[in-house]
């Protein structure tokens, strides 16, 4: 036979000892992940900006394994991840014109009473004044980018294949955002994340203040100056 008995048991082994040292290895890069995201967030400065980034996509499995075995709540290292990713795409974002950036807000923070209709291309605000969007888009569109009313990802996948835009903003929840700028970096498009003020189905709150202090970097704007 081409393994004896003894070669195959030596080739177990090196694979159980393998197998092991990953793992270690693995949950030590997570716990050291997890203790600099920590750091990150009390001092409000960012440490090793592109290794955490490429340590926390590589090792998401095990970090989220490790919060719910302490009973952590992960979320903050969703939101330390998505304000990471804003900072390392800032200056790409900024080199970027306007008219080659969109804008997606969730469906969500409209009114109940909205009168807006679906179209291929999202909804249209009828600037009924029962919320803030149709301000808002004025003002982005004013600015140069093309903005959307997205009822969904279906959509924004849609519009992102029909208009190919260099850089987007995108506005959401948690997950949303997270799944969002995911999205952008399979398709090789500058992302940039809001995170809503709270989640929900019905007229959410959104900070517009934190999507024009985005929405306004590298561009020169009359409400912007």
């Amino acid at each position: 036979m081409f393994f004896t008995a003894s070669l195959w048991n030596d080739l177990m082994m090196l694979i159980g000892e393998i197998t092991v040292f990953l793992i270690v290895g693995m949950l030590i890069g997570s716990v050291l992940v997890m203790i600099v995201a920590g750091l990150s967030i009390q001092s409000g400065q960012f440490y090793f900006p592109r290794l955490m980034k490429s340590g926390m996509v590589l090792l998401e499995g095990v970090i989220k394994g490790i919060c719910k075995f302490f009973g952590f709540d992960d979320k903050e290292l969703i939101q330390f991840s998505i304000r990471l990713n804003n900072m390392m795409n800032t200056k790409r974002f900024a080199e970027t014109p306007p008219e080659k950036r969109v804008i997606y807000l969730p469906q969500c923070l409209r009114s109940s009473r909205c009168p807006a209709h679906l179209t291929p291309e999202g909804l249209i605000c009828q600037r009924c004044g029962q919320c803030e969007i149709g301000r808002e888009i004025d003002r982005y569109e004013a600015m140069g980018y093309r903005v959307f009313i997205a009822p969904g990802s279906t959509l924004i996948k849609r519009m992102m294949k029909k208009y190919q835009p260099e850089a987007i903003v995108g506005v959401g929840c948690l997950m949303e955002i997270k799944e969002g700028l995911e999205l952008c970096d399979r398709a090789g498009v500058i992302g940039m994340g809001v995170v809503t003020m709270k989640d929900g189905c019905i007229e959410t709150a959104l900070n517009w203040d934190d999507l024009h202090e985005i929405a306004a970097i590298g561009v020169t704007a009359p409400d912007s100056q």
